[in-house]
């Protein structure tokens, strides 16, 4: 067997999700080195109340550490290794420090960055995303190109058939209404109070750029799918690369999820919270097992990844 590990992005947050992560050596540790990385970056130590993840630059450092914790549980109280990681946005900051390539207290750091410099790019006026469902890619692009409007981007490519938009308000409005017009399943605004994946955050892509290139390069434990181009890399320079400058160009879910069968992948398992990424993964391959630990819970998760092997 041949596992993966996938780490959610922003949207998939949930009040107070850091108590419920499994209750495992490996987690206490990371929770406690996470406690001092906040300190130190000045940021609260309830980073996951629900008053906290209101906050963008919160809610990115709250599923780092999620994801941090949730992968060396797996790793060090489960006996499992993944083969590769992908992170879908702020979660490819997870999938880097479990590929060894970024320590956590170094992600952190460049996180805080990420979301404050995210923030700066929308503090003028209202901005979000939104998940459009039932248009095939080519028409969802389409639908973006024709808008009356040059304040809304196509920024993620999940599914043959989900995308998701960034813009202003005013702007994903538009889009909702030309949406329901194409005969869209479903159009919904995220829980996302940044516009994120488009070129309004090419300045937070060039400070994480200069901010990334002052940190060492380790040689990866495990191949990294990248949110830009959704291949796989086993260079640090490569992944480094990724995690700059994807907060500023589409993500690429889908293509990086039918290529992990590709190359071998057969088991994925999606770290807390949530399962987005796990239903996106069953609907682009049947040749992956894809499981939630939320869902699943730790010990079984782990039963059917070790029988796997």
């Amino acid at each position: 067997m041949s596992l993966a590990f996938l780490f959610p992005g922003q949207g998939s947050q949930q009040p107070n999700m850091l108590d419920a992560l499994p209750g495992s050596p490996a987690v206490a540790a990371v929770l406690a080195e996470s406690r001092s990385c906040l300190e130190r970056l000045g940021m609260p130590a309830d980073v996951d109340s629900a008053p906290a993840l209101a906050d963008t630059t919160n809610v990115q450092l709250a599923l780092l550490i999620a994801g941090v914790a949730c992968a060396r549980a797996l790793i060090e109280d489960g006996g499992l290794k993944p083969q590769f990681v992908a992170g879908h946005s702020v979660g490819a900051f997870a999938a880097a420090v479990t590929a060894g390539v970024l320590d956590l207290a170094d992600a952190m750091t460049a996180v805080e960055l990420r979301g404050r410099s995210m923030k700066d790019a929308c503090s003028q006026g209202g901005w979000g995303m939104a998940a459009l469902t039932g248009l095939p890619i080519r028409a969802a692009k389409v639908l973006v190109e024709d808008l009356p409007t040059d304040d809304v981007w196509l920024a993620n490519v999940n599914s043959a058939t989900q995308t998701v938009l960034s813009g202003t308000t005013a702007a994903l409005q538009i889009a909702g209404h030309a949406a329901r017009a194409a005969g869209a399943a479903d159009y919904q605004r995220l829980d996302v109070a940044v516009a994120s994946h488009c070129p309004l955050q090419a300045g937070t892509a060039q400070r994480l750029v200069a901010h990334l290139a002052g940190l060492p390069r380790r040689i990866p434990t495990a191949r990294y799918l990248t949110n830009t181009r959704g291949r796989a890399v086993d260079t640090a320079e490569a992944i480094f690369d990724d995690l700059a400058r994807a907060v500023a160009h589409p993500v690429q879910w889908y293509d990086a999820a039918r290529l992990m069968p590709e190359l071998g992948a057969s088991f994925a398992i999606e770290t807390h919270p949530g399962h987005v990424l796990t239903r996106l993964v069953r609907s682009a391959t049947t040749g992956l097992t894809a499981v939630s630990l939320q869902d699943d819970g730790f010990h079984s998760t782990v039963v059917r990844a070790r029988r796997k092997q």
